[in-house]
């Protein structure tokens, strides 16, 4: 594919009064967006029949307009997804020489199946109010993302509140969090807490060997030495930067001071 454009790969919709009923394959640079209706028929499974076909006459009708292997970010707004319905797709785009690579989803059940299933993943806030915005700003209002899952290499995880793992981030793994991240395993890879600049969120995790912490605006690397005896540990920021410590009794031990945006040792005027 020589030009970038957005123009809609689309199957032919007859039906001017549902635009967005069918399947849409749009180009947008080197990869394409695949989007999916966000409404659902009261009979699901006819539903995802019908849909699956236009997305394969879709995918045959334009295939050679793209190169072998140009990822695909899939966008289901809504759309509830199993993991049989992420492997069809999978399947119809191995078929068609696409690469499923990215999940953008509003739907938490879509983005736990999607990241069980070794996608990255970008759940996104829902675009209704819930809360009058002058009086609600923090993301822990916003329910966690809790995976029971390993976040391998190349996969990203990206939620609007707090991220919860049962699991290992490996190296070249990626969670990012608006809230706190908590995993439940080896955190060998990159997390970043705080996305959108909160000092105040942490990082925690049973065996802590990350190659990269990021908290709000800070970055740090780990420490080059490994520790003789592993322990949970958390991960939180002070004004000299983020520190690690032991997990434990941290909320008594520590307290988070507005007027510093950082974490302080509670009874002592400097950062631990």
């Amino acid at each position: 594919m020589n030009r970038e454009s957005t123009k809609p790969l689309s199957k032919a919709n007859t039906n001017t009064s549902k635009p967005y009923s069918q399947v849409h394959l749009k180009r947008a640079g080197k990869k394409l967006l695949l989007i999916l209706p966000d409404t659902e028929a009261k009979d699901g499974n006819k539903d995802w029949i019908e849909l699956l076909q236009d997305l394969k006459y879709c995918l045959n009708h334009h295939k050679g307009t793209w190169t072998p292997g140009t990822p695909v970010h899939l966008l289901v707004e809504n759309r509830l997804l199993d993991s049989r319905q992420f492997h069809n797709i999978g399947e119809a785009l191995d078929a068609a020489e696409l690469k499923l690579t990215r999940v953008f989803t509003s739907r938490r059940q879509t983005a736990i199946t999607a990241a069980t299933a070794g996608y990255s993943v970008e759940q996104e806030t829902p675009k209704r109010e819930l809360f009058p915005t002058d009086t609600v700003t923090s993301s822990n209002l916003i329910e966690p993302l809790y995976l029971k899952t390993t976040v391998r290499s190349g996969v990203a995880i990206r939620h609007p509140g707090n991220i919860i793992i049962q699991g290992d981030v490996n190296p070249g793994g990626e969670v990012i969090a608006d809230g706190d991240i908590i995993v439940w395993g080896h955190l060998r890879g990159i997390a970043h807490a705080g996305a959108k600049g909160n000092p105040e969120c942490c990082i925690m995790a049973l065996r802590m060997q990350p190659t990269q912490l990021r908290i709000g605006e800070a970055v740090a690397r780990p420490p080059g030495d490994s520790p003789e005896v592993f322990e949970p540990e958390v991960a939180y920021l002070t004004t000299k930067g983020i520190r690690l410590k032991s997990a434990l009794n941290f909320s008594k031990t520590h307290t988070f001071t507005v007027k510093d945006q950082g974490w302080t040792q509670k009874n002592t005027p400097n950062p631990a």
